[in-house]
């Protein structure tokens, strides 16, 4: 499972700053990873602290020791409630005691330090959570095997994809899955990626509905019959905005119709969502001379 962590907003606004503060189980040796990695002379610590109105910033991970809790989500997926409540309180902890420690620990060198300390979390931003988000960021968990898998294949366009519903375009992209020492004594991070499609690509209806006699009316546009590797490209909510509009057309030509969603036939779904606007192929501007 590639890393989860909390996307935050952050801002240098006095008015509107909350001082990174020391978490519960704050523990400094969790980091230690982290000022190797400075002493190495890393300096691309505010890279990802993405400008949003207001003064505000969207911040998600950026380097190889950053706000993602590699590799501590594993059992999220299969986990009952009580094991995510865990992993989510763990994932917390980590994050909030990340940010309290470049923020404020000696050992960081000074110029990421004193500008780190100039950051803090946006008061009017998830006030009923202690300005902390209250959702974390689950970039993949459980997802349905279908009548279609979409595999990289599909999304570098070696294969042809079988009755499109929409597109998507994203790279493909996987943050950290786990961290092991090398046999030469080095700690390294494994399961990045980050690769072209080279070009939007079609996503298959037969990966939004289950396969045959398994269940007769259900739509997954979220979690989709995918690989790993093709999922870290379609996980972008624009994406599931697009899968969800035609699972719902699908959902009503099928009632409609009175049939099992995998009986849709597709001409007809195809028909509408073309008439709806929907987008199911792509097709090159002419070149202007």
């Amino acid at each position: 499972m590639q890393a989860y962590c909390f996307r935050m907003s952050l801002t240098q606004h006095e008015a509107n700053r909350v001082p990174f503060s020391k978490p519960a189980k704050y523990e400094p040796k969790d980091y230690e990873l982290l000022l190797r990695i400075f002493d190495a002379g890393w300096r691309e610590t505010f890279q990802k602290f993405d400008p949003i109105p207001n003064l505000k910033t969207d911040t998600n991970n950026h380097g190889p020791f950053s706000t993602d809790n590699i590799g501590r989500n594993w059992d999220y997926p299969e986990a009952n409630y009580a094991r995510r409540k865990e992993i989510f309180d763990e994932h917390v902890n980590y994050q909030q005691g990340w940010l309290y420690f470049i923020a404020n620990d000696p050992r960081v060198p000074a110029d990421v330090r004193t500008e780190f300390a100039k950051w803090g979390l946006a008061k009017d931003e998830f006030v009923k959570t202690g300005n902390w988000p209250h959702q974390m960021y689950i970039r993949e968990a459980r997802r349905m095997v279908g009548k279609y898998v979409m595999t990289e294949n599909e999304l570098t366009k070696k294969r042809p994809t079988p009755e499109p519903v929409g597109m998507g375009s994203y790279g493909i992209d996987s943050h950290n899955i786990q961290r092991y020492i090398t046999p030469d004594g080095y700690v390294q991070n494994e399961g990045d990626i980050g690769v072209s499609t080279n070009g939007p690509y079609q996503i298959s209806y037969g990966s939004l509905v289950p396969k045959k006699g398994q269940a007769r009316n259900l739509f997954v546009p979220v979690c989709l019959s995918s690989s790993h590797i093709a999922y870290g490209s379609i996980r972008m909510e624009p994406v599931f905005m697009i899968l969800g509009q035609s699972a719902a057309t699908a959902a009503v030509l099928a009632m409609d119709s009175k049939v099992d969603v995998q009986d849709l036939p597709y001409d007809v779904l195809r028909k509408k969502l073309v008439e709806d606007g929907q987008v199911l192929e792509f097709v090159k501007a002419p070149a202007v001379n």
